[in-house]
């Protein structure tokens, strides 16, 4: 496995990280607990050390995992974990208040575990809380040693430039793929300028893009596609074009959509880390063959001119959760 360092932050982890969230929330029923750890055993074992969590997962399940997971070989691992909403329910809005902060990081680290977070993010900025009161306070964490990195998820520019000021930010996590590059315009810019990592979720469209979903597709009733307006059947339809795209030129790499569309991501700049998920060994290994999956300067220009001319169908977020995800 290769490494990257996200940044200027000197956090090296596995150029592939594990998006742990689909592990027991959001895609329907959880994993069974067993097949979950060994799920991340197996991942250790294939060479990723970058897994990602937060309270907000279950919540609190999945940290409890990955704690059990890793015990015995926790200096072998990166484990990011989030705060940021009350109770650790996104439903119930956005809590970046000091005292949450610091309580998150406590039970975070008895449910993982450890004594340090190796990196702390900001789930979403909290409007009502000065971004000076949030870095000061995870200054304050990490000069006690209890947490070493932080980062932020979905942030704007105002509010990375506020926080960077106060303490190095090392990664930003947003939605980043070949079918949602809203990063590229503005973000990009400053995270170069400022020597930011970048650690993109849903880098395979939440699934979408390895073509194993179509207009025909049944998802589970507790899966939380079924309320994106880009998943309703007709936009999963139209936006089967997309894959197609990623099929042919895969076909010709002797590869998978899935490998394109990571080695892709890869591809864009030497600090970006994405973190996809699954639940299945054999996709596991299939993500992790990305990593050496070379595309040329051709090979690039070739997926950007034919991916200009395809139109994706439908918004990302429903209305009530794209208004937390605005900049």
């Amino acid at each position: 496995m290769k490494t990257r360092v996200l940044g200027k932050s000197g956090l090296e982890v596995s150029a592939l990280g594990l998006g742990c969230m689909g592990l027991s929330f959001a895609y329907g029923e959880a994993m069974n607990r067993q097949d979950a750890i060994k799920l991340l055993r197996d991942a250790y074992a294939a060479g990723i050390t970058f897994f990602d969590t937060a309270e907000a997962y279950g919540p609190y399940d999945n940290e409890i995992l990955l704690g059990e997971a890793f015990e015995g070989i926790r200096d072998k691992v990166v484990i990011a974990t989030k705060f940021g909403f009350k109770e650790g329910k996104p439903p119930l809005g956005v809590d970046s208040r000091p005292e949450n902060i610091r309580a998150v990081a406590e039970a975070s680290l008895k449910r993982l575990r450890t004594d340090y977070i190796d990196l702390f993010y900001q789930h979403r900025v909290d409007p009502a809380v000065p971004m000076e009161d949030v870095a000061g306070t995870i200054q304050q964490l990490i000069k006690e040693g209890k947490v070493r990195h932080w980062g932020m998820s979905e942030a704007g520019v105002g509010a990375i430039r506020k926080a960077h000021a106060v303490q190095p930010v090392a990664a930003l996590q947003s939605e980043y793929s070949l079918w949602w590059r809203e990063p590229e315009a503005e973000i990009f810019p400053v995270l170069e300028e400022l020597g930011i990592g970048f650690v993109p979720f849903s880098p395979l469209g939440r699934g979408f893009l390895t073509g194993a979903i179509n207009e025909n597709t049944h998802f589970d009733a507790n899966d939380f596609r079924n309320t994106l307006p880009r998943f309703a059947e007709e936009n999963r339809k139209a936006n089967l074009a997309f894959v197609e795209l990623l099929k042919s030129i895969a076909a010709a790499k002797k590869a998978t959509a899935a490998q394109i569309a990571l080695a892709w991501l890869l591809a864009q700049k030497p600090w970006i880390v994405p973190i996809p998920g699954t639940t299945k060994l054999s996709r596991l290994n299939e993500n992790i063959g990305a990593v050496n999956l070379e595309l040329t300067p051709a090979d690039l220009e070739a997926i950007e001119n034919a991916a200009a001319s395809i139109n994706i169908q439908g918004a990302r977020y429903p209305e009530a959760m794209q208004k937390m995800t605005q900049r």
